[in-house]
């Protein structure tokens, strides 16, 4: 090679070699800016995985209480149902006679209906008999108001039919009969 060569060499080396301080510079610029937005995309990426965590727990939350609120009532339908038989050995007991020849059969009415209602408390049902508490429209239904001086207004005076709640959800109101409010005399006249 000739001198000429060389030094037309050289001159291609180094702009090749400011070329490349210039194309670090550009690449560092753009390798920042890459950097800027891969770290914003790991930071929205993180975002939504905690929120999709967060929607699994509350699915898995919601998914347990489902099964739980299915267990607690599974029974109602069945129990609701069995609530006529509670009323009719209650019946039977109140309308027994008082009389030896019957007082057995009696004995063993009552030991029935003690065993039925023990199994039914033994599964959260739960008997409302709410004689001379106020009346609660959400757990009684008034089937008749009637005067009583002696008694304050909207208080249950007497259970025609017991009601019933299962874990706290009324299974049936119980009817009553409450007081009215003593009508107002117009002292005027």
């Amino acid at each position: 090679m000739s001198e000429q060569d060389n030094s037309v060499q050289d001159v291609q080396s180094e702009e090749i070699e400011g070329q490349e301080q210039v194309v670090p510079e550009a690449e560092e610029l753009n390798t920042d800016a890459q950097v800027q937005a891969l770290q914003e995309e790991i930071a929205s990426l993180k975002e939504d995985v905690l929120r999709s965590q967060a929607e699994m727990q509350n699915i898995r939350r919601r998914a347990e209480q489902d099964v739980e609120k299915a267990h607690k009532f599974s029974t109602e339908k069945f129990a609701r149902e069995l609530l006529n038989v509670a009323d009719n050995l209650e019946r039977t007991i109140a309308a027994s006679p008082d009389d030896e020849v019957v007082k057995p059969l009696l004995e063993g009415v009552e030991m029935t209906f003690k065993s039925f209602t023990d199994t039914l408390a033994k599964f959260k049902v739960e008997v409302i008999d709410p004689e001379g508490h106020p009346f609660d429209p959400d757990l009684h239904q008034a089937i008749s108001m009637v005067d009583a001086p002696d008694a304050e207004p909207n208080t249950v005076l007497n259970v025609v039919q017991k009601g019933y709640t299962n874990h706290g959800r009324l299974l049936r109101p119980a009817m009553v009969v409450v007081s009215k409010a003593a009508p107002q005399v117009d002292e005027k006249a």
